[in-house]
């Protein structure tokens, strides 16, 4: 048996009787401690995916919208004539519901540009025409913009008709704003779209002569040029976070219910289909909130589009 032989052996005895209940003390400390450190662990995953979708996804550095010519969605999509859209529509986003706005060709191109057919009801011509449209908003916000019309004789060219007619003043909505001040340097030939496309505007419109657009010319024809001339951009697009968007003016002239094709392809586009029900105004739209520009006359009462599926979202 171990005998004390005085309060020296009683300190130390007490001495060590505090240092267990330390120990011990620390020892409940760092179980805590380990418990909230799991706990964190826990739930950063949810909050570190949250914050990489934020982080994956800023608005496209290009946009560039091709206008085709007076088909219908039934025309296209599956014909045998056109295997480098249907291919792009494999590829991307096709949206089996679009319309147009109205009959005939020119107000659809006005109402995409600005959010109303600005009272046209034809394709007459001349047409100075005044108020907000997109690109007078992208420039407002230090983006930019250019229209690329296939035949347009000059930069800035005002005129109705040019090269023989393949050139159309009725199919480029952007000449009609230039008298009211929007540059002319805005409205572009077709030859001086950029080979870079590093370099091309935040956003672009593209329209193909009266033939490659299918107005004049066949089917086969307009889905030829679309290959020759945007399967390159395409295949960048996809790398360097970028849209194709492709739509038709209007249907068949003297369809009731003028529904057209409508095809996006690009980054983060994820391919399927999307049934819901959208017009020229609804593109518009969407192309005003990818830059938080405010929304155009009728445009503002419609819903973008939803052409993003983000990280399986």
């Amino acid at each position: 048996m171990t005998m004390f032989t005085g309060n020296s052996d009683l300190g130390v005895v007490m001495q060590c009787s505090k240092l267990v209940r330390l120990a011990q003390g620390l020892l409940w400390l760092g179980g805590l401690a380990a418990a909230a450190s799991a706990a964190a662990a826990a739930t950063k995953p949810a909050t570190t995916a949250a914050a990489q979708r934020a982080r994956s996804w800023s608005p496209p550095a290009h946009v560039v919208v091709v206008i085709e010519e007076n088909k219908s969605f039934a025309t296209i999509v599956g014909s045998a004539d056109a295997p480098y859209i249907n291919e792009l529509a494999k590829q991307g986003l096709l949206f089996t519901d679009a319309h147009a706005v109205m009959h005939p060709s020119e107000p659809n191109y006005v109402a995409l540009f600005s959010g109303s057919n600005q009272g046209l009801t034809d394709d007459s011509c001349p047409h100075d025409l005044s108020g907000p449209n997109l690109a007078s908003e992208l420039l407002a916000k230090r983006l930019s913009f250019a229209i690329y019309s296939e035949n347009l004789p000059a930069v800035g060219y005002a005129g109705c008709s040019g090269s023989g007619g393949l050139y159309r003043r009725k199919h480029n909505p952007v000449v009609d704003w230039q008298a009211a001040g929007l540059p002319a340097a805005l409205n572009q030939p077709f030859r001086n779209f950029p080979q870079d496309y590093s370099k091309l505007p935040t956003l672009a419109f593209v329209i193909p002569n009266m033939m490659d657009d299918m107005h004049d010319g066949t089917i086969a024809e307009g889905d030829a040029w679309l290959g020759a001339h945007m399967s390159k951009y395409v295949r960048w697009a996809k790398r360097h976070n970028s849209l194709l968007i492709i739509t038709w003016d209007e249907s068949d002239a003297r369809s009731l219910t003028n529904q057209i094709p409508l095809i996006v392809v690009g980054a983060h586009v994820k391919p399927g289909r999307d049934g819901n029900y959208v017009t020229h105004y609804s593109v518009l739209r969407t192309l005003t909130d990818l830059y938080g520009l405010k929304p155009l006359a009728e445009a503002a009462q419609t819903a973008g589009i939803k052409i993003y599926r983000l990280n399986g979202q």
